[in-house]
């Protein structure tokens, strides 16, 4: 009985000593999400799942979509342009970077083009809301083959830009789920080929 009663104080004494040492830390924290976006936990949840599951950083920042079997690397590159014109989002730039690396090792390489996307108006609110939006300018669709020849098309996850912290002026949010809807239309509907 003696030695439960030593381990259940001992035991004691750690947990004082965890929430002393560690109390500040936490109430700090639990300070700032009081004041973020109701989403916001959800948000860092999903991302700390994915962050689980795949060990990889940038796997739990991004939305992906296996591209359906039977679709070629150009009727995809087609789709998601034109469903970029559909949804009047402005085309600033693609980057074959596929190309690029096979023409500089002399060899053939896997397909891998970067879309960059932008709404010029909205963008320019998110800058003016706060300038650290600048590195997540413009939206970015990546159509990447992997090591077995499969097409993935790939986007960031826009909810930590727009959920992960306070909540984002009512004008500004509008705007911001907006060019998010499109981004997700964009994966979902090139992924099936859809012209």
């Amino acid at each position: 009985m003696t030695f439960i009663r030593n381990i259940l104080a001992l035991l004691g004494v750690v947990a004082i000593g965890l929430a002393v040492w560690l109390g500040p830390a936490l109430y700090k924290y639990k300070t700032a999400f009081d004041g973020f976006d109701d989403q916001a936990f959800d948000t860092y949840k999903g991302m700390m799942d994915r962050l689980a599951e795949t060990g990889n950083g940038a796997a739990a920042t991004v939305w992906k979509a296996k591209v359906a079997e039977g679709l070629t690397f150009e009727d995809v590159d087609q789709s998601i342009k034109q469903v970029a014109i559909d949804r009047n989002i402005r085309g600033v730039g693609e980057l074959p970077l596929g190309d690029q690396v096979a023409a500089m090792k002399g060899t053939s390489w896997r397909k891998l083009n970067i879309y960059l996307y932008c709404n010029p108006l909205t963008a320019a609110k998110m800058i003016e809301h706060d300038l650290a939006y600048a590195a997540y300018l413009p939206c970015r669709v990546s159509l990447v083959e992997d090591e077995t020849g499969q097409l993935w098309i790939y986007t960031l996850d826009m909810d930590m830009m727009i959920y992960g912290g306070k909540t984002l002026p009512p004008e500004l949010l509008k705007e911001a789920l907006e060019v998010k809807d499109i981004m997700q239309d964009i994966l979902t509907r090139a992924a099936e080929g859809d012209f």
